[in-house]
C-alpha cells in the first residue's frame, strides 16, 4: 500500500497530521515546481529553492539593538554577514524578490520591538534612494519589504544634494559626507517617526535623516533596519542582542 503523507495514523492528534500533510503537501509542489522553473536559495545556493529550510532559520529569530551619536535607540533584526548578507545582496542586487516575504518578516520583527520602545502610535517613512541605485534596480528595495510587511511609507524624506561614495569612508567620514543630504516636508511637524532601512552600517545616514526630520519639526521614536553591519555597528545598548519573543501590539500608522 501506498503509504500516504496526510493518512491519519492511529493515535496522531488530528490537528498535527493536518499540519504534517500541509508541510509535506508544501514540499511536493516546491519540488515541482523547482524541476520547471530551476532556482537556487539566494542564501547558500542549494538547488530547487528560492530560500533553503536552513536559511529560513537563519533570518527567523534574533533582535539587536544599539543606540546612534545622538542617543537614538536603532534596533535590527539580523546581523549582515555570512548566508545573511548573501541573501539581502541577492534581494537588493540581483533581483531575487522572491524572497521579499521571508525577509520582509524579519523587518516588521524590528518594527515591531523598535515601536514598543517607543510611543504607542508611530508612522513610517524610509530613507529615499538614489537615482542611480532606482535606475540600476527597478524598484525601491525597503519599500517592498513594507509593502510585504503589510505597512506603506509615509515619503517625507527627499535627497537634497549628491554626496561622495559611502562604502569606502569611515564613521567620521561618513557624517561628514552625509550633512544636508536629506530634506524633510515641512508636513512632518507634531508627528513622530520609525525611520526605516535596510542595513544599518556606522548609522550615519540615519542619522542624517533623523536630524531633517527634527529640523522640520518632526519627531524620530526609533530606527529600525532589517540587518547591521557587525564590525561597523554604533555602540551596542546593554543587553543588546535579544532571542525574539513577540513583542506587545503598537499602532504603527502609514
Amino acid at each position: 500500500m501506498i503509504d500516504v503523507p496526510w493518512r491519519r495514523r492511529a493515535g496522531d492528534a488530528p490537528g498535527k497530521s493536518l499540519a504534517a500533510a500541509s508541510r509535506a503537501s508544501l514540499r511536493a509542489v516546491l519540488d515541482a515546481v523547482a524541476v520547471i522553473f530551476p532556482v537556487e536559495c539566494a542564501g547558500c545556493a542549494a538547488p530547487d529553492r528560492a530560500l533553503c529550510e536552513q536559511c529560513r532559520a537563519r533570518i527567523s529569530t534574533g533582535i539587536h539593538r544599539q543606540l546612534l551619536s545622538d542617543g537614538t535607540v536603532a534596533v535590527s533584526a539580523l546581523p549582515y554577514e555570512g548566508h545573511v548578507r548573501a541573501m539581502i545582496l541577492a534581494f537588493k542586487e540581483r533581483g531575487r524578490t522572491d524572497v521579499v516575504r521571508p525577509l520582509s518578516r524579519a523587518l516588521r520583527r524590528a518594527m515591531e520591538a523598535a515601536a514598543a520602545d517607543g510611543p504607542a502610535s508611530v508612522e513610517v517613512c524610509t530613507i529615499p534612494s538614489t537615482r542611480p541605485a532606482l535606475r540600476r534596480r527597478g524598484y525601491r528595495p525597503v519599500e517592498l519589504l513594507l509593502r510585504s510587511a503589510g505597512f506603506r511609507a509615509a515619503r517625507v524624506l527627499t535627497v537634497a544634494t549628491a554626496t561622495a561614495e559611502q562604502k569606502s569612508l569611515g564613521k567620521a567620514q561618513r557624517e561628514g559626507n552625509l550633512h544636508g543630504l536629506f530634506r524633510a516636508t515641512p508636513l512632518v511637524r507634531g508627528r513622530r517617526f520609525i525611520i526605516v532601512d535596510d542595513i544599518l552600517t556606522t548609522g550615519a545616514t540615519a542619522l542624517e535623516a533623523a536630524r531633517a526630520i527634527t529640523a522640520a519639526g518632526g519627531a524620530v521614536a526609533a530606527v529600525a533596519t532589517l540587518a547591521f553591519t557587525p564590525r561597523r555597528a554604533p555602540k551596542a545598548t546593554s543587553a543588546a542582542v535579544v532571542k525574539h519573543a513577540d513583542s506587545a501590539p503598537v499602532d504603527i500608522r502609514a
